[in-house]
């Protein structure tokens, strides 16, 4: 790679390839290359096979397509937003794949400041890799790691000095890389997180016409419009859909927020700064914020690269919410737990140069986050159990399951209510579901869905024991033991979660059965209580666990082991069925003691 001191920018890539099987004759039929042609151009000069039984064969450019990314095809603004694609035909195993590809780049979005991230691959796939860089000396920031040194070379003097790079590595000799340690290579020509947030808010068009009120109004159709924050958040999340996109500057398109409005669609960063707009209507004061999901973003070079998407901060009275309209069916004031908590960056001009434009963004939902869970079953004479499961949800598991629902065709719906259930351990047929409307965002969401498990007990014998209908309770793992001189750290709750399970089982006549003892278990951070009883042929079983602080400080741990195990050995504990007249059933099944379903995901992120 070659950076220029405008910014300017040309990368050649050249790749010799072994295909050792079928798998990687499927990998590589088709290669695929990422560009916006408003800025960039990709060549493709070279694609050579050298067959395995000696014969060569070239790609002929007839083989090289370019069309608009997937994602952009209905959207005429993103035309720019392409790929450059050449099919690979003839690949057999053991042939050699050679290719060249050049990348040209020239008045990027942000020039002349440039960036770069590289790690060097440790999957074992790649044998050796050679990588150099060819920069302009003076304003670059560079962090490399000390596993890798290159070899470095300065040239020239005052304007025109450069160095340069050059890597040769044999991956498989480096350590593995964890996955919250930082690239190999980082470089910027950012001095500073509030010089990055000065250029990218040079780039984000903010002109606008009074005449976009009067638009909005129309397509809000609601009297209360010009008021509520929540009317313009609903409309701009739910009636503009959202261009599926990650945030990159090879995605930018420039485009002011009346064209946003009349387009009717938006990429997530987008609805934010049209949204930021309306909020003025309503006397809001709206500020927008690049965030990050890296942990420790404070403490990086400053470059694009590390920010994921857009969140808007909309402030009216002495009241805050921060929302992202990108997210079509997340509650008002709600945003998804990976981003609670994380590192934003305010965009807005600025002559400061520090970095002191990031701030957290806050961990709180803006409502009780609760789930109920409560499933109604019946067990037939000959041993097929039918239920009945219905969830009721508020906060972060609502939000993953209104976002799987609303993009999943309905003709679908029992795939998801299917892996649904397994996670929760429910090992029936589900042979209908149903949920409400993913847009309904004002109340709790709802999936109910039925299913069917044939030989679910044998009653050929006398004594069958069964675990409550209810899905286990995820609560985290006690912490490991330390490293030598390194301190525990806390265990982590996560959000406060307050969340009620409760099944009702009908047997069939000439079944008796008892009832486990119930447990409760109370502390500052949690409690747990459940309840067990029979009713006739009627058992009834309910659990509640409450989640009420964030974290247990690690000096408690053993505290908290000991709540663990209290929780766990109560989630073990079966109800005892006998059946009475069980000569005159019919046989069916696996062994009467093997029924427990197993542990599932968590509930609780």
């Amino acid at each position: 790679m070659r950076f220029e001191v405008n910014g300017d920018s040309r990368k050649e890539v050249h790749a010799l390839v072994k295909i050792n099987s079928e798998l990687g004759v499927r990998q590589f039929a088709q290669l695929n290359f990422d560009f916006n042609r408003s800025f960039e151009s990709v060549e493709i000069p070279m694609v050579h096979i050298t067959h395995a039984n000696g014969g060569t064969s070239d790609i002929l450019p007839s083989a090289v397509t370019d069309h608009p990314n997937p994602a952009v095809v209905n959207a005429p603004a993103y035309q720019d937003v392409r790929v450059k694609s050449v099919r690979i035909l003839g690949l057999e195993p053991g042939d050699t794949l050679e290719y060249r590809v050049l990348t040209t780049t020239m008045r990027a979005p942000l020039a002349p400041d440039f960036w770069l991230d590289h790690s060097f691959d440790r999957t074992g796939v790649v044998s050796d890799e050679v990588f150099r860089l060819d920069l302009p000396a003076g304003r670059i920031q560079i962090r490399i790691n000390p596993e890798t040194p290159p070899l470095t070379e300065k040239s020239g003097e005052g304007e025109s000095a450069r160095i340069s790079y050059r890597w040769d590595v044999n991956p498989a000799k480096l350590k593995p890389r964890p996955e919250t340690s930082a690239e190999d290579i980082a470089l910027t020509t950012f001095s500073s997180w509030s010089r990055l947030s000065n250029q990218l808010a040079r780039t984000l068009p903010t002109a606008y016409a009074t005449t976009i009120y009067s638009d909005a109004e129309a397509l809000a159709n609601s009297p209360q419009g010009r008021t509520s924050l929540e009317v313009w958040y609903t409309l701009i999340a739910q009636k503009l859909p959202t261009l599926d996109v990650p945030f990159d500057l090879k995605h930018y398109v420039s485009r002011g927020p009346q064209q946003i409005l009349d387009s009717r669609y938006g990429t997530s960063e987008e609805k934010a700064r049209l949204l930021s707009v309306l909020m003025t209507i309503a006397n809001a004061e709206a500020k927008l914020y690049a965030y990050s999901e890296s942990s420790n973003i404070e403490e990086e070079l400053p470059r694009p690269s590390l920010l994921s998407g857009f969140v808007l901060e909309a402030t009216k009275g002495n009241k805050t919410f921060f929302l992202d309209p990108g997210l079509e069916v997340a509650p008002f004031g709600m945003l998804p737990a990976k981003l609670r908590g994380k590192k934003a960056l305010e965009i807005k001009s600025t002559d400061a140069d520090s970095n002191k434009s990031l701030i957290t963004i806050p961990q709180e939902l803006p409502f009780p986050a609760s789930q109920q869970l409560t499933t109604h079953s019946a067990i037939s004479a000959e041993g097929t159990l039918t239920s009945r499961v219905a969830y009721r949800l508020r906060g972060d598991n609502e939000l993953v399951l209104r976002e799987v629902f609303h993009k999943t065709p309905k003709e679908r719906w029992k795939e998801v209510a299917q892996l649904l259930a397994l996670t929760d351990g429910f090992r029936g047929q589900v042979i209908s579901v149903n949920a409400s409307d993913p847009y309904a965002t004002k109340e709790p969401f709802t999936v109910e869905y039925e299913l069917d498990q044939p030989k679910f007990v044998d009653w050929s014998k006398k004594t069958v024991r069964i675990p409550a209908l209810l899905p286990q309770l995820g609560l985290p793992d006690p912490p490991a033991k330390p490293a030598s001189g390194s301190a525990t750290a806390p265990i982590d709750l996560g959000t406060p979660l307050e969340v009620e399970t409760k099944m009702t089982l009908q047997l069939p006549p000439g079944t008796s059965a008892s009832a486990p003892a119930g447990t409760s278990v109370d502390r500052d951070y949690a409690t747990y209580s459940s309840q067990y009883s029979v009713n006739g042929s009627t058992l009834t079983a309910t659990r509640h666990i409450k989640f009420i602080l964030r974290e247990v400080p690690a000096a408690r741990a053993a505290d908290y082991n000991a709540f663990l195990r209290a929780v766990q050995n109560d989630e073990t504990q079966d109800f005892t069925l006998e059946q009475h007249n069980s000569s005159e059933q019919k046989t069916n099944s696996a062994a009467p003691n093997t029924p427990t379903p197993p542990k599932p995901a968590a509930p609780k992120p």
